[in-house]
């Protein structure tokens, strides 16, 4: 490579990296401003073992190399409430890759099942045809749309009713995990304000839509659920 196309190179890449840093500083700015608004404090830097605080959360299981690269926390409603800049990593050498996610973590109001709901992708299809096939509801086009995962079949159906079909299907486009006693929403990318109050309020209308007397059921077993319809 001649000189002057090397040195082109390393303008184009300082000019580069510094209008992205820029436009990280800008969401940093946005994302304090809008945890200072909700209460919330940064509460340490590069933490790791989140897998270890909420361990039914996939997210947090991918990978290595996992931490957060910040967190905000504090409490809204009464709830804890927390925003988590996460990363992990997969693979080594020339195929390592970082994965960043915006995640927003609330409570259940008491113990719930592992479950998870995210837009439908195209391996999706693959898997299908190998068998890994995911839990199918009455409405087609939210069938069509969503993937959901849970090991307990009636739980995935008592969360997801009708309701829930209907307001998934004009939310914003967020990945839903339900832990052991926690709800993650999550978005692909760094975590931002608009990330934190989308997930925030999806967090908390999913929990406001799960019926009262089916988080009573799995809370004391003993307690009879409903048996509402099902697909075929």
């Amino acid at each position: 490579m001649q000189p002057v196309f090397i040195i082109i190179f390393v303008i184009v890449a300082a000019v580069g990296g510094y209008f992205a840093w820029r436009h990280d500083q800008a969401r940093r700015r946005l994302l304090y401003r809008w945890a200072r608004a909700k209460g919330l404090t940064r509460d340490g830097d590069h933490r790791r073992g989140w897998e270890k605080i909420y361990p039914a959360v996939k997210l947090f299981g991918r990978g290595h190399s996992r931490k957060s690269i910040l967190a905000l926390e504090g409490e809204q409603d009464g709830r804890s409430l927390v925003c988590i800049d996460y990363r992990y990593v997969t693979g080594s050498g020339k195929n390592r890759q970082t994965h960043r996610y915006g995640v927003v973590l609330l409570p259940t109001p008491g113990p719930v099942i592992p479950l998870r709901i995210r837009r439908e992708h195209l391996f999706d299809k693959v898997g299908e045809f190998f068998g890994h096939d995911d839990i199918d509801f009455e409405s087609a086009e939210f069938s069509r749309k969503f993937h959901v995962s849970s090991a307990d079949r009636r739980w995935a159906y008592d969360v997801i009713h009708q309701g829930t079909m209907d307001y998934l299907l004009q939310a914003p486009s967020l990945e839903v995990e339900f832990g052991f006693g926690e709800i993650a929403v999550y978005r692909k990318g760094a975590l931002s304000a608009a990330t934190c109050d989308e997930g925030l309020r999806m967090a908390r209308k999913l929990l406001d839509l799960v019926p009262a007397d089916v988080l009573a059921q799995v809370a004391n077993p003993e307690i009879a659920r409903p048996t509402l319809a099902r697909p075929e």
